[in-house]
């Protein structure tokens, strides 16, 4: 018993996360249509600079309960990193695919130096103790507090996310400009700010991500590119595009990942790559994609 609870709640953290980034690269398609193959270089520059952030706060004096605070605000700082990175993709906007995938491609290797060049080739660890918040245990079973507090916060997001398209303004703003652009250009949206904010806010969600993560494993330059997998095999089996899509990826992808780490370590790629080939044969637009026209 204690685990399959381990295997669930290890599962839903590592879905979490991943829902947070996948959350970003389905928002910014959703409303620019750009794959941003760059949204693992956010997440490892959270990773990244969360380290540093909470290194100089812990130096300063900062209390150890405000650890997750710090990792967010130091993830939220640096998302902002996302509008000059917009600006140079508006090059590429109403060009093929391929210019995009292109550029995207080459801002992840320019990261991957840029990490090399700050922070060193070894992986990077956090000197702040996440069991600050303690644990929660039952028989044979512990789970850190940090980690449900992660998960929890990844379903404010989901919540929020779905309240503000659906509610809000800007929202709906938001939503017009996805599906016509021209309309929306026509009927007085200033398009280029909406995707300055959309491209930033899914930057935001890819950093603070990384930030979240660093506490329960070390940074590495491995990150990016073993998250930019992980991410769009959760676009595929949700359904690209689809914010509810990116939720339930998430969770298949962080549990098939928990289990096969516990029973099958070797097999841990292969499983989620079988789950998303059989996704591809069996319902080509994901399970909550909407089937081309």
């Amino acid at each position: 018993m204690s685990a399959f609870a381990n295997i669930v709640i290890g599962g839903v953290f590592h879905a979490a996360v991943l829902f947070l980034v996948a959350a970003g690269l389905q928002l910014v398609f959703g409303v620019q249509k750009i794959l941003n193959l760059a949204c693992g270089s956010f997440y490892a520059l959270g990773a990244y600079f969360g380290i540093t952030f909470v290194g100089i706060a812990l130096t300063l004096g900062m209390p150890a309960w405000a650890l997750l605070p710090a990792l967010v605000v130091a993830g939220l700082m640096l998302g902002l990193v996302g509008l000059p990175i917009e600006r140079v993709l508006r090059t590429v906007y109403d060009r093929d695919e391929s210019f995009q995938l292109l550029l995207t491609f080459a801002l992840l290797l320019m990261f991957q130096d840029v990490f090399r060049f700050l922070w060193g080739a070894n992986p990077r660890s956090i000197e702040a103790n996440y069991l600050v918040y303690g644990k929660l245990a039952g028989g044979d079973f512990t789970v850190p507090v940090y980690n449900l507090l992660v998960i929890a916060a990844a379903i404010l997001v989901a919540a929020g996310f779905g309240v503000f398209l659906q509610k809000t303004n800007y929202g709906r703003v938001l939503r017009a400009t996805a599906e016509n652009r021209a309309m929306a250009e026509a009927l007085g949206v200033n398009v280029s700010r909406v995707y300055a904010a959309v491209f930033t806010a899914g930057t935001m969600l890819g950093t603070v991500a990384g930030a979240l993560v660093v506490p329960t494993a070390a940074a590495s330059l491995d990150m990016a590119v073993e998250l930019v997998v992980e991410a769009f095999a959760v676009v595929v089996i949700g359904g690209l595009g689809s914010m509810p899509g990116a939720l339930a990826g998430a969770i298949v992808v962080g549990l098939i990942h928990a289990y096969a780490i516990f029973a099958f370590p070797e097999l841990e790629l292969l499983a989620t790559y079988l789950i998303v080939i059989g996704v591809l044969l069996l319902r080509p637009a994901g399970l909550f994609g909407r089937q081309a026209t």
